[in-house]
Order: C-alpha cells, then structure tokens, then sequence
C-alpha cells in the first residue's frame, strides 16, 4: 500500500512513495546490524562528535524542515522551526552529558572489586507518530545512538517527507551511513521488522491500539519496549490559582499543534469559586490565538493533520452534547479552506460520560466543576491515562504536595506540561511504560551488567 504525503492545508497528494518491499527492508535492517558491529566499538567521544554534527545540520536547515512539517502535517511554521532546534538541543544534550550517564557506578560490599556497567545491546526500532515528527525520532535517536546502539525508523505512514529529511540530516552529519536507516514501510511490516534477531528492542510513540499490538509482538519475541501512548492530562485550578495566567497557558495548551499533543491540557478540572471566571477567561484566550495558513509566520494554530482525524474529533464532540454536555464555543468546523478545527469549550458534560474518557487528539477543552480541592484531585485520577497534568494555585508549596498525588508521569505546578531532556518523559495506565529522555531514558536500551571481582 503506497504511503502519501498529504497536505491537510488543501487536500492534495504532495507526493507518492510506493512502500518497500520485505527485502529492501531486511536489507536496511541488515546492514544497520552491520553498522553495530563498529558503532559500539566507538569511544564516546567520537559518538558525540556525530551528535554534535547533526545538531549543526539540523540548526541550518531547520527553515526548511519547519515548512516540510507545515506541508505534510499542518504545523505552523513557527512551532516547527522551534521543535527542529529543541532536536537539535536533545543531541547536544547527550553529546556532553551521555558518557557521564553510562559511567560505570561502583558497588561496596560485594566482592574484592564490584560495579555496574552499562553497555550497547544492538539495533533498536523506532515506530514513531507524525504529530511531532522531528522531535519524537531525535529524543530517542540521540540517546540510543550515544549509547552505541542502532537504530531503524518506521516512521507515521502520513509524514514519508519528514522521515526522509530526518536521515538526509543523518547523511549530511558526521555520523557513519549504516547507523541509522529509514524504512518507507507501513504498520503491518512491523512484526516482520521484530523478527531479526539484531534488533533488541522497540520504542514506540503513538495510539494506545498501535501500542498495545506492538508491545504484544515485542512481548512475543522477548524483545524489550518502552511505549509512550497517549493521554488526557487533568488541568486542576483552585480556588486561590492566578486564573489568567491558567487561562492563558492552558488555551495554548489545548490548541497548539491543533490540539494534537498527548502531553496537552485536555480535562479542565476547576474549583467551583473560580469556575465560571477560568471559563470566561479560557475563551477569551483562545480567541486571542491565531488560526490560519501553517506557512504565516503568526499562525499558532494549523489544520488538524488530515480530514479524517478532524472527522473523528468532530464525531466525539457530538457524542460528548448527546451525552449532556454544552458547547459553549466552537463545535462546528467550517468546511471551507483546510482541515482546521475551531477551538472548543464543553462544559457539564458527565464526568462518567464515555466519550469523556477518551483522549480528544485536537483543540477541544473539556471543563469540569470541582467542589473542592479533594474532588479537584479525585476527578484528576480518575481516568485510564496518566502521562502528564498540571496543578494551578498561588500556594506552591500546596501545589508540589498535590502534584505528588496526581498519578501521572508529570506533573507541573503553575505551568506547561513538557518534556525536557533533563527529566525522565513517560506515563503509567494505558499511557504506557518506560521512560525516554534524562539519564532513565538513555538506560532503557543498554545491558545493565553486573561485574564483580571475588
């Protein structure tokens, strides 16, 4: 089946590629395993001197990479220039600190002489989503490959173009031809993939179904994982939170990217005193928020990625008013220009409803009435996800102690839910397992040896 790029500003096929056969792919799988062979072999420092490198390829040409992804999934051009140059900070990331990561630690007490080494295992596979597709490829790439692993990308069968420019980068940097290999292929070459006995493992980035097959086929195999899947981060404000600031980062929250983040704000939980104040003030800001062409450089929200995520989304926000919700903004997408969607408020929708324990993947906030602090935190983890959330109030030391009791992988107090380098990225539930990024993440895909001298 061919893989399209497809603009979602207007519909049209930028481009066809015919997708690869069994043996062309055994062939890039192989000879990545051929590149292994060398790569972990190599000291760290010539591992960082190729990360370095790439940061450089990627800095220059992040113009043009932004309007690859402004092209073929609707990020405005801004936004992806931004996430380039975040790639190209994740590689120098490692490059200084990821031999100090992977640092022999030494053990008292067992034996003559006793330490903990950290060492490459082989070929990791990387099925990652297109809504960030830079960003998801570079923050496993640049720990893997610092790691002295290789790695094989089975990008999103929407963003062929993206994968592509992202190993014409990797040509382009000092990095050896057979250490990273792109493979045009879709979903059901995955198993196939899974089979070679070089590769050790999968991180994947994406639904909760594509997660659940793959870490089902991973599992199969006895082949390590780490699946980063989606979410529906609670957004708590109480009675004392500074609303407009709330407001603010939470309107851009749930519609930068087009809503299409699974880190983003998605269940508004708000304290009844300040309840009808955040919602006045949360449209207020999403109306300050520009919609239009990916390619303007003030646009801040672009088309949803295709025509059929924005049909999927729209089908979920008529379910959540059958169930007895209200949409008391937006809700109903033009059917002129691209696949955009207008940013939307549904207020009193049942907590219990099920569309409302879905993930809604597009610019769409749902607003729920907390009687108090403890109900605030109570609705927060009541849901089957738990990757990030965020607590608002002017009480920070309040807010750290209910961060701790949010059940997620991340929580913020008084800001954006993210993922830095510096801290450990991941979820619990049906968010998934592992974590990418910090010094967990470069140690998800090495062998953690035992050495002792008696």
């Amino acid at each position: 089946m061919p893989l399209q790029s497809t603009n979602p500003m207007t519909g049209e096929v930028i481009e066809t590629f015919e997708e690869w056969t069994p043996e062309r792919t055994a062939a890039v799988v192989r000879s990545v395993a051929v590149g292994y062979e060398t790569w972990k072999n190599t000291d760290f420092a010539r591992r960082a001197e190729c990360l370095v490198s790439l940061a450089g390829v990627l800095r220059s040409r992040a113009d043009e990479f932004a309007s690859v992804m402004a092209e073929e999934m609707g990020k405005p051009v801004s936004f992806g220039r931004a996430e380039v140059l975040k790639c190209a900070a994740v590689c120098e990331h490692y490059a200084e600190r990821g031999e100090a990561m992977l640092a022999p630690e030494p053990v008292s007490g067992c034996g003559r002489e006793a330490f903990v080494d950290f060492a490459p295992m082989g070929t990791v596979l990387a099925v990652m989503p297109w809504n960030f597709p830079f960003w998801q490829v570079l923050r496993v790439a640049a720990p893997t490959l610092m790691a002295g692993n290789t790695l094989v990308l089975k990008h999103a069968s929407n963003v062929p173009r993206c994968a592509l420019a992202i190993e014409s980068a990797f040509r382009e940097s000092a990095f050896p031809d057979n250490v990273f290999g792109t493979l045009l292929i879709g979903a059901g070459q995955v198993e196939s993939v899974l089979d070679f006995d070089s590769i050790v493992g999968v991180s994947l980035t994406g639904s909760e179904g594509a997660g659940s097959k793959v870490a089902a086929a991973a599992g199969a195999r006895l082949k390590k994982c780490v699946m980063e899947l989606g979410g529906s981060d609670p957004f708590v404000v109480l009675a004392d939170a500074d609303v407009r600031k709330a407001a603010g980062v939470g309107a851009l929250s749930r519609c930068a990217n087009a809503g299409q983040t699974c880190i983003a704000a998605k269940r508004f939980i708000v304290h009844d005193a300040v309840y009808d104040e955040f919602v006045e003030a949360l449209g207020a800001e999403m109306d300050a928020l520009k919609m239009g062409d990916p390619m303007a450089e003030d646009t801040v929200i672009g088309p949803m990625s295709s025509f059929g995520l924005r049909a999927d989304l729209q089908s979920q926000v008529e379910r959540c008013a059958a169930a007895g919700g209200r949409v008391v903004k937006g809700g109903n997408p033009s059917e002129d220009g691209g696949a955009f969607y207008p940013p939307t408020i549904i207020m009193d929708a049942p907590f219990d409803a099920p569309v409302c324990r879905e993930e809604l993947f597009g610019p769409v906030a749902l607003v729920f009435r907390a009687a108090d602090e403890e109900s605030a935190i109570a609705m927060a983890n009541d849901t089957p996800f738990g990757l990030g959330g965020s607590v608002w109030t002017r009480d920070e030391a309040r807010g750290i102690e209910l961060a701790r009791r949010i059940e997620a992988g991340a929580v913020v107090v008084n800001g954006l839910v993210r993922s830095d380098p510096l801290m450990p990225f991941g979820g619990i539930r049906r968010s998934g397992f592992g974590r990418e990024l910090s010094s967990f993440g470069i140690r998800e895909f090495v062998n953690i040896k035992s050495i002792i001298r008696d």
